[in-house]
């Protein structure tokens, strides 16, 4: 009596998709890491205030500068200014983090697979 494999199991069975699959999921990995390590590189800037004040940070989220225009310190309004930094640095932060989901989306073709990035 031969023995018989599981349906799927022979020359052209799961375990070859599967390889193919973790060859995808692997290149798919790969390129995200590539894309993440671009992106937190990269330098996004924001202004608030009329351009009064322009906060840059990275993609990793480090303020790298901060601009703040003379005309806008007011030693009697120090809360205004406050207020415009944290403006200024909330929204470069957001941009950072728009793009970076933005590409991964597009590598991933929309997955959303926990651990990946």
């Amino acid at each position: 009596m031969k023995a018989r494999l599981p349906k799927g199991y022979g020359n052209s069975g799961a375990p070859s998709n599967l390889q193919q699959l973790a060859k995808q999921a692997q290149k798919m990995q790969e390129k995200m890491d590539a894309a993440s390590t671009e992106l937190e590189a990269k330098e996004y800037s924001a202004t608030a205030g009329g351009e009064a004040v322009k906060v840059t940070v990275t993609g990793a989220r480090i303020i790298k500068n901060i601009d703040i225009k003379p005309e806008v310190v007011d030693p009697e309004d120090i809360e205004m200014l406050t207020d415009l930094i944290i403006a200024a640095a909330n929204e470069a932060l957001r941009s950072a983090a728009e793009e970076k989901e933005a590409v991964m989306e597009e590598i991933s073709g929309g997955l959303n697979m926990p651990g990946l990035f």
